[in-house]
């Protein structure tokens, strides 16, 4: 380098470049806040009248806009086939819920109108799921036992059976318009007023949370969380359909442990197996899983799903009932499914107060699902959805329905991706799908009076298929993270093994003290110089890195609080090879020493021999300054602050300087109120930097610091 470049560089090095300035905010008084609030939410406009009512009611948005040329083939189609897949598959649930078919098809029913004005996904299919199905059963059934009826459903007789006295179908009474129908309530009656009772909280906790503004506890549903409890939920379900497959008349077992005892009595009874129910299974699981595999195989060339469910639901009835399979074999059916729809009924106030808490985990679980499903595709097809209008959404096909003698239901995987495979383009499929089950409900529920239960129990059981495949992924998800592979496996194992719903408790918990552990055992590092750059990075994980010559630089990646305070401390001793407290201690020791061995000389002896044996006990450092690379520090608590205060005193003590690097805003404010900086912030310039690399530059005498100082 020439005279001229040296005098260029000494030039650049003492130009003074202005300091990086915070700007000045204007911080806003509480009650200046709730004031701006109330005048915000309180007040009344026409305009705001009608920006409420469309946002409520999204339908009055888009529908104007709706291309019909464009959008109405795929649209009919989508909806025709999801109605025709839902049919079988609403009657068949309702086995889970412990309640009467015909139920189902007024839950499906209700929860797509209702979905089709409120709703602001165009894919998303809202209606009866096997989950939720599952978690009303367990309520209901629980209830239906405290009351004092009998739970095996098996030896009951349908509340619409409609048999005389000679064991014949009298077609009178089976197609009886329920609207004329006046008996007294029991146990089918009691079941679901116990069904719409848990709804209507549900929904009405929903629509609260979305008032409230608690969507974020879906933040607490993790992945690996939500796909073990389905899958644990999904063995559960398998445990209950067992018996019907078999044709065991064993009552479902109430409270936790059910998949065990379950399967313990349906080997206690499996020599009353009921061998004409067997075979059924056998044909209508072996025809049923060959249709999905042909058509996951084929999916490509398949214009539309095929039917299966459909198909065997028709020709198993068609078979029961020519064949008499009731009479001959005493094989379970479904019994009458009366036509028509029940007047209207409020849901009862009384067994609200029984079913409060149960309907806490099925809100929760039917907004996460449907908020999830609505995101997922609406990312997939390039528009956006109101997560908070979702959750008033699905509330809503809660609330209302619950006063049709509906029960619980959430957005459904399966469906939902039929009707986005099909060409669905907005809600109208929804509205057609809803049709399709009115139709059913008018004219052609009484043809499935001889279906069979098993039937109904082996459609249940293949649409566990996606979820029960997921074991096999676990190999895979151990090898991408230990920490959500093992949170799969607890949440899986406790709702399978204990309850659904208290393993979606233990679920949420494990999953959240997976975090904290995670906090408190954060990865540390020291840092080298990137050759040739301004860049530092881990010198345990990469190569090449030039470590700064007296100069050690520790990472710390987590937030600094007081859970993980001691974490840090040992992590930064261990790093750097220096405990400041031993290292005081050691000095005092061999001081003391020093100074008894200088009293015991002769008082003619020169004093300096004791100054130079008490300079001789320092130990020579390796390192002057330590700088904390804060940059992966999201946050730091009071108790943090104080552990940085500690570490910077120690290090002071024994001539090492500590100066952070990096800090976010927040982190310095927190540092700040509680005068890590001194009154004023007076030592910011000199122990807070922007980058590791002014810092570096800034202790080895390479930089000044008013370039990079955040003031």
């Amino acid at each position: 380098m020439g005279p001229s470049s040296a005098e260029a560089m000494e030039d650049l090095m003492s130009t003074t470049v202005a300091p990086l300035k915070r700007k000045v905010r204007r911080t806003k008084k509480p009650t200046e806040i709730i004031k701006t609030k109330l005048q915000r939410n309180l007040s009344c406009s026409a305009s705001k009248v009608k920006n409420s009512l469309t946002g409520l009611f999204p339908v009055v948005q888009w529908l104007p806009k709706y291309k019909v040329k464009d959008y109405i083939w795929g649209d009919m189609m989508s909806g025709l086939i999801v109605g025709i897949i839902l049919i079988p598959q609403a009657i068949a649930y309702c086995l889970l819920a412990g309640l009467d078919p015909i139920y189902g098809l007024y839950t499906s029913f209700f929860s797509n109108i209702i979905y089709f004005f409120m709703g602001t996904s165009r894919h998303v299919s809202v209606g009866i799921f096997s989950l939720m199905s599952l978690m009303v059963g367990q309520v209901v059934d629980r209830e239906v036992y405290l009351a004092g009826f009998d739970i095996n459903e098996d030896i009951k007789q349908n509340a619409f059976d409609g048999l005389n006295g000679t064991g014949e179908i009298n077609t009178t009474v089976v197609n009886l318009k329920i609207m004329a129908l006046n008996m007294e309530c029991g146990k089918e009656c009691y079941a679901i007023r116990v069904a719409a009772a848990v709804t209507f909280l549900a929904g009405v906790y929903q629509v609260l949370m979305a008032v409230l503004r608690l969507g974020f506890v879906s933040v607490y549903l993790s992945a690996p969380m939500l796909d073990g409890f389905a899958t644990g939920a999904s063995c559960t379900i398998l445990t209950v359909q067992a018996k019907y497959l078999l044709g065991l008349k064993i009552p479902r077992h109430q409270g936790y442990g059910t998949v065990v005892i379950t399967w313990i009595n349906i080997f206690k009874n499996i020599h009353n197996t009921n061998f004409c129910d067997l075979i059924t299974s056998a044909i209508c699981i072996l025809v049923l899983v060959a249709g999905k595999e042909f058509q996951d195989r084929y999916k490509d060339r398949l214009k539309i799903p095929l039917p299966t469910e459909l198909v065997v639901v028709g020709l198993a009835t068609i078979v029961s009932h020519f064949a008499d399979l009731n009479g001959q074999y005493s094989s379970s059916i479904s019994g009458a499914i009366p036509t028509g729809f029940i007047p209207p009924k409020v849901p009862s106030f009384e067994l609200m107060p029984r079913v409060a808490w149960d309907a806490i985990p099925l809100a929760v679980i039917s907004f996460a699902f449907t908020v999830s499903l609505s995101e997922m595709f609406a990312k997939k097809n390039g528009y956006t959805v109101r997560p908070n209008q979702e959750m008033i959404a699905i509330g809503f096909c809660n609330i209302i329905p619950s006063f049709f003698h509906s029960f619980t239901t959430s957005a459904a995987l399966a469906k939902t991706m039929v009707k986005d495979s099909t060409g669905c383009q907005t809600q109208i499929s929804s509205l057609v799908s809803a049709l399709v089950v009115l139709l059913v409900l008018l004219f052609f529920a009484p043809f499935f009076y001889a279906l069979q239960k098993c039937v109904l129990a082996c459609i249940i059981i293949v649409s566990l298929r996606g979820a029960l495949h997921k074991f096999r992924d676990v190999p895979k998800q151990w090898r991408a993270s230990k920490i959500e592979a093992i949170v799969w496996m607890v949440t899986m194992s406790s709702s399978a093994l204990i309850s659904v719903e208290l393993g979606l408790l233990i679920g949420v918990v494990f999953s959240m003290i997976c975090v904290v552990v995670q906090t408190q055992n954060p990865k540390v590092a020291l840092l080298g110089q990137i050759e040739q750059t301004n860049d530092y990075e881990d010198m345990g994980e990469y190569e090449n890195l030039s470590p700064v010559p007296k100069v050690k630089i520790f990472r710390f990646q987590a937030p600094l609080f007081y859970a993980n305070k001691d974490k840090f401390l040992k992590s930064l001793y261990k790093a750097v090879d220096l405990d400041p407290f031993s290292e005081m201690t050691r000095r005092r020791k061999l001081e003391k020493k020093a100074r008894e061995k200088a009293a015991k000389k002769a008082d003619g002896v020169d004093q300096t021999n004791g100054d130079i044996s008490i300079n001789l006990i320092s130990k020579e450092l390796d390192f002057h300054t330590i700088v904390l690379d804060c940059s992966s520090i999201s946050f730091i608590d009071t108790t943090g602050v104080s552990t940085l205060k500690m570490a910077l005193k120690d290090y002071n003590n024994i001539d090492v300087n500590v100066i952070l690097a990096c800090c976010n805003t927040s982190v310095i404010d927190s540092l700040a109120k509680d005068s890590f900086f001194g009154a004023g912030g007076q030592d910011m310039e000199r122990l807070s930097f922007h980058t590791v690399h002014s810092a570096v530059g800034f202790v080895t005498g390479t930089a000044q610091p008013v370039n990079d100082s955040p003031v």
